[in-house]
């Protein structure tokens, strides 16, 4: 029998998943099934539940319900434990499992993608929200040599800073949390746009000179030139928006799942071309 999955979220029409998983299953020779999910903003639970009780085996959560599946799950397991979001589910009875592999992703596409270590390195990571939240513990056991969180409303990056404070499993020395008035005279090796500000047109109000010597500025949307990729390839930094990401953590999903651990370099290729 076919397993189901799916991915939730709203919107989700836009969502390559499907495509993704479909090539995973195709890859690994996985009988399964993936559908999107469109949630309205007030019955993420509800949708959860329904796809479970009628035989699904795991649910992919993308924006806006990250948090909120978060508080869903019964268990948590690997980086779930800290992040405070969820991005994947697997259904084991009613027993409600919640992964987050968006930081494996993010740090798997970074670092072994497009080649550009982490440790060591100065990052500015925009956003407060749940993405931000998921990727937070991979970046910091990367050991950066400083971790600066921006966000528009900085009491949110002041509220992460601290949330991530309560944990001994890993040191935060160097992280901050600035508005981003106050980034005027830094410069940065590694930066990474967590905010959805790039699907409106819009983007993070950055300095110019905020991009160090050979910089990476990272976009977590993907399939679009953003105006925060089109800004930073003006002045000369290295620009990257999240097709891998996006893959990377599908994979790691996938793995969960499934026990098996697809190819991801030639979906990235395709998805790139296309």
């Amino acid at each position: 029998m076919t397993d189901k999955y799916a991915v939730i979220g709203n919107p989700v029409a836009h969502s390559k998943s499907p495509l993704i998983h479909a090539e995973f299953a195709r890859q690994t020779g996985q009988d399964i099934s993936y559908i999107a999910v469109l949630a309205p903003p007030d019955g993420f639970r509800a949708a959860v539940l329904a796809f479970r009780d009628a035989g699904g085996r795991g649910i992919n959560v993308t924006l806006p319900f990250k948090h909120e599946a978060w508080n869903l799950a019964t268990a948590h397991r690997g980086y779930a434990f800290n992040a405070g979001a969820v991005n994947t589910f697997e259904f084991r009875g009613s027993e409600i499992i919640g992964h987050n592999t968006d930081g494996i992703g993010l740090v798997r596409d970074i670092k072994e993608n497009l080649g550009c270590s982490i440790q060591g390195r100065r990052v500015l990571l925009m956003g407060a929200g749940g993405a931000s939240y998921g990727v937070m513990e991979p970046l910091l056991r990367e050991q950066p040599g400083e971790i600066a969180v921006a966000n528009r409303t900085v009491d949110k990056a002041v509220t992460l800073v601290a949330y991530f404070e309560k944990f001994q499993t890993f040191a935060l020395r160097g992280v901050t949390a600035r508005p981003y008035a106050g980034l005027r005279g830094a410069q940065f090796d590694v930066l990474i746009n967590a905010t959805s500000a790039g699907l409106s047109g819009e983007m993070p109000p950055l300095p110019g000179d905020i991009f160090a010597p050979d910089a990476l500025a990272y976009d977590m949307v993907y399939g679009r030139t953003t105006p925060f990729l089109e800004f930073a390839r003006a002045q000369g930094a290295r620009a990257a928006d999240g097709i891998g990401m996006l893959v990377e953590q599908a994979a790691e999903a996938f793995f969960i799942w499934r026990s098996v651990r697809p190819q991801t370099a030639s979906l990235i290729a395709m998805l790139r071309k296309a």
